[in-house]
């Protein structure tokens, strides 16, 4: 099957996003990490929220470069899993649409990531 989205020849290696359950997820994580990001520095929770949304652009990052692509996707799994509960704790009942919105997304990709993890095998 063709990719939608290609990386293009970097040094010994070619590295491809070779389906849609991977853009879907890189899609997913995108999100996930900008509203980290966004809730980190307009709600005053900064190193919390923005090093978790760096940690997510950084695993976007190697998993584009082809470093180890079923690791990262399992290991994205407990990753984002844990920030829900930690959403309900810290924010101790003043919870906001934004993190409605992050908690949607991320229990679809935890589901996305489960999927791919499973058809990479």
């Amino acid at each position: 099957m063709e990719s939608t989205f290609e990386l293009t020849e970097s040094g010994s290696s070619t590295t491809a996003v070779g389906s849609k359950l991977e853009v879907a997820v890189i899609g997913l994580l995108t999100i996930t990490a900008s509203t980290h990001i966004y809730a980190g520095v307009t709600q005053g929770i900064v190193p919390p929220l923005i090093l978790a949304g760096l940690g997510f652009f950084g695993g976007i990052g190697l998993y584009l470069r082809g470093n180890n692509q079923r690791l990262l996707a399992i290991a994205a799994i407990p990753y984002t899993a844990v920030q829900i509960p930690l959403w309900f704790v810290i924010k101790s009942g003043k919870f906001t649409a934004i993190g409605y919105l992050d908690k949607i997304v991320q229990v679809t990709l935890i589901i996305t990531l489960l999927i791919l993890t499973f058809r990479q095998r």
